[in-house]
């Protein structure tokens, strides 16, 4: 597996709670990235997969369950797996969804506990994990507030359960990221505008810096230009349209900020490695954003 590593831009807007992708794929090549939601990730049928978290690098079983912490680095390769039809239930949710005050009371103790470990990177076992697989297959089909309180009692299973298994022997060392108050206030001002076209000189003059140390300041903060910044919360936007909406791909293109359906295009690939119509039909199955 090579180690690129790339800051995912997840669909997940600020104003949702979580995403659950429920689908079937015979391919699984998911490359190293980090992201600062917390990802729980269940794959039936998977054996021979190879799963990087942090510097842990294993073949996994039939069955897997893992909880990866905000910007730990992980990702998935098909590797050694014969097997079509993988069945993948990912679950994100933002770093915040649980704020401190919740997480300090005592009832919450176990996923507060659990939330810290997870900056390792969890594997839990192979029993807890055909314990719960009923109610994370039933999952993605729950709405509403239902689906908040049935992931809670998930998580708190998941958190009181035996024979966990930190991965990594180090924990993120992204999660300065956003840990600035000019990147979130460049964060917000592109979450606000990325359908519009931003300048270099209108968000230098935001941050009160020149054009020539906000390219620095950006590059260094986030290892992009500030174009490929925007162009990867665009495309996140992308990605989530493709998946949700029944929008055309020029009609998703133009939504999202691109004026150019072949730069879109080629952006589109570039971030994901596939087409916009081929990224479609991977995601066909079931998804939720709440």
């Amino acid at each position: 597996m090579t180690r690129d590593v790339h800051r995912e831009i997840t669909p997940l807007a600020p104003e949702d709670s979580f995403l659950v992708f429920d689908r079937i794929k015979d391919d699984f090549d998911f490359p190293i990235h980090f992201h600062p939601e917390y990802e729980l990730n269940f794959i039936l049928n998977g054996r021979g997969v190879r799963r990087a978290i942090g510097d842990s690098l294993e073949e996994i079983e039939n069955i897997e369950l893992v909880l990866v912490g905000p910007n730990l680095q992980h990702g998935w390769e098909l590797y050694n797996c014969t097997n079509d039809k993988i069945h993948e239930i990912t679950i994100q949710f933002h770093d915040d969804l649980f704020d401190t005050r919740l997480l300090s009371r005592r009832i919450m103790k176990p996923i507060k506990d659990m939330f810290e470990r997870s900056a390792h990177g969890i594997l839990f076992s192979e029993k807890i994990a055909n314990e719960i697989k009923p109610k994370i297959l039933q999952l993605s089909k729950i709405d509403s507030i239902d689906y908040f309180l049935e992931l809670i009692s998930i998580l708190h299973d998941l958190a009181t359960s035996r024979n966990q298994r930190l991965l990594s022997t180090y924990t993120s060392n992204n999660k300065d990221f956003e840990n600035s108050e000019q990147i979130r206030i460049i964060y917000d001002y592109v979450q606000e505008n990325y359908h519009n076209k931003i300048s270099l000189a209108e968000i230098s003059e935001l941050v009160n810096m020149s054009q020539v140390s906000f390219n620095r300041f950006i590059k260094k903060r986030t290892g992009k230009t500030f174009i490929e910044y925007v162009n990867d919360t665009r495309i996140g936007y992308a990605a989530r349209w493709l998946i949700e909406k029944e929008l055309s791909v020029a009609e998703i293109a133009f939504k999202c900020g691109f004026n150019n359906i072949a730069n879109f295009n080629r952006v589109f690939k570039k971030n994901k490695n596939c087409t916009p119509s081929q990224y479609r039909e991977e995601f066909r199955g079931i998804k939720r954003v709440l």
